[in-house]
């Protein structure tokens, strides 16, 4: 099966149908635990354990009880990335308070190189054909630089996230072979999940990682998978009960992302 190849700003060719979709009756979703808005507003106790996901996909990203670092779910296993930059494999016992989760059926793959986060954004954008759908994006490859972050454990009373990420850890990792995972949303989920783009790396030697702030591929592949069914989970804690949630948190959202 050939695959063709792509460079900065050059789609030479794409591949569709590498794998099939299920059918109507068992059609992947995107499953998500709690809102953005949630935990932009510092509700960080889980309440679904990292057993209870695995039951709904094999790849996701998201985040545990107490904030306590970056998630990254890689064919079905949980790597968690601490504030001290190290990788490290949670128990399944261990509770999220966010995270977004799927069953990985990429329908297209493409080679890619010379890319930085810029410019997969706008790749991905001209390869989706709509943005009124999900998608789940894997890019495999070798990179010159990753530069991710990642958060401490909070304490209670939880500060906003915008306040936490203020002093966030960041990390340079150089010359260094993993995979982004993470997904696209479209616009009309604003203070649900992230409209756009939400990824997080995971070196191959399972040493780095982080969520992603920028980076700069030599040469890899892409993968993407469109999703049309979302679910999701909404906490029965006192504080999301209590909370109400009127106030438009996208220039928050931003500052935190960025």
């Amino acid at each position: 099966m050939q695959i063709h190849r792509i460079g900065i700003g050059l789609v030479v060719g794409f591949l569709t149908g590498c794998v099939p979709k299920p059918s109507a009756v068992q059609e992947q979703s995107l499953f998500q635990v709690s809102t953005i808005d949630a935990l932009l507003q510092g509700d960080y106790d889980g309440y679904t354990s990292l057993n209870e996901l695995s039951s709904k996909g094999d790849f996701g990203i998201g985040t545990v009880n107490a904030l306590d670092g970056e998630l990254v779910i890689e064919k079905g296993q949980f790597y968690q990335v601490k504030s001290d930059g190290k990788v490290y494999r949670p128990s399944g016992e261990l509770k999220t308070p966010f995270a977004s989760i799927v069953n990985f059926l990429p329908e297209d793959s493409l080679e890619v190189h010379n890319l930085d986060f810029a410019r997969l954004k706008l790749l991905v954008d001209s390869l989706m054909r709509s943005r009124n759908y999900f998608f789940a994006i894997r890019l495999d490859g070798e990179f010159d630089s990753v530069h991710t972050r990642s958060v401490p454990a909070q304490q209670k009373p939880y500060p906003a996230l915008v306040v936490v990420t203020q002093n966030q850890p960041e990390f340079s990792i150089q010359e260094t072979k993993g995979k982004l995972t993470g997904f696209f949303c479209p616009d009309f989920v604003k203070g649900i999940n992230m409209p756009g783009y939400h990824l997080h790396y995971l070196s191959d030697d399972k040493t780095s990682g982080g969520h992603l702030l920028d980076f700069r591929l030599k040469s890899g592949k892409l993968k993407l998978d469109k999703i049309r069914k979302f679910e999701m989970l909404l906490p029965e804690s006192g504080s999301f009960q209590k909370t109400e949630y009127k106030t438009d948190r996208t220039g928050e959202l931003k500052k935190v992302e960025g």
